[in-house]
């Protein structure tokens, strides 16, 4: 049982290492997407673009900023966040099951009894703080996926979270990078014009400075979690 436990977690290593391989050579013409999806009905679009989501951040984890400004461009804010918010559910079933399935049993047997304490004060995490580290836009939803499949957090409870505090996070910046475009990227500055100009959103962006404060507060309180 040790064997086969040490060998799924080199598998689980080797796969992570397999993915960032594939993403470092994964030539994606963004463009040409983008144009493609933007002629098709939305009732094939918003599949493939989901499809697409899935797979190319998968495997390109850093790859999310592209494709949320290309779906705000296409679909708006409200369409582009419903797609995005469905494609992270996937993302969060399939990764979950990964790290639970091939490495979860190698780190409760190679941390012993020092892991085993954490794992417990993890597992009692209510649905609350995992609502909050969903909503708060401070950690990639990648490492939030693989750190919970690592312990014995219930996938119901983490995917409660995942549904109800994602779309806090994705529709405040679908607005922003519907309302900003590419100049987002260009030019700062003007995102601090269009939040002036936009008090809701503005409001909404001060809930979402409160909960990564909340996030900090909560992971530096270790001895609490």
């Amino acid at each position: 049982m040790k064997q086969a436990n040490r060998v799924k977690f080199f598998f689980f290593i080797a796969c992570l290492l397999g993915i960032w391989l594939i993403g470092e050579h994964l030539d994606i013409d963004i463009f040409s997407l983008q144009a493609s999806l933007a002629r098709a009905p939305i009732y094939y679009s918003g599949p493939i673009y989901i499809a697409l989501y899935v797979v190319i951040s998968f495997f390109v984890w850093f790859s999310k900023d592209v494709l949320w400004l290309t779906a705000a461009i296409i679909f708006g804010p409200l369409k582009s966040a419903l797609f995005i918010c469905l494609a992270e559910i996937i993302n969060a079933f399939i990764l979950f099951y990964l790290a639970r399935a091939l490495g979860r049993a190698y780190v409760v047997r190679k941390l012993r009894q020092k892991y085993q304490a954490l794992d417990k004060k993890l597992e009692r995490i209510n649905f609350f703080w995992l609502f909050i580290f969903r909503a708060a836009p401070l950690i990639p939803y990648r490492f939030l996926d693989l750190a919970a499949g690592l312990t014995s957090i219930p996938f119901r409870r983490y995917l409660a979270a995942v549904v109800l505090g994602s779309p806090v996070k994705i529709i405040w910046i679908q607005y922003i990078l519907y309302g900003l475009g590419k100049s987002i990227f260009a030019r700062p500055y003007a995102l601090v014009e269009y939040l002036l100009q936009h008090p809701a959103l503005l409001a909404l962006s001060g809930v979402c400075l409160l909960l990564v404060i909340a996030v900090i507060a909560k992971i530096g309180a270790k001895e609490r979690i």
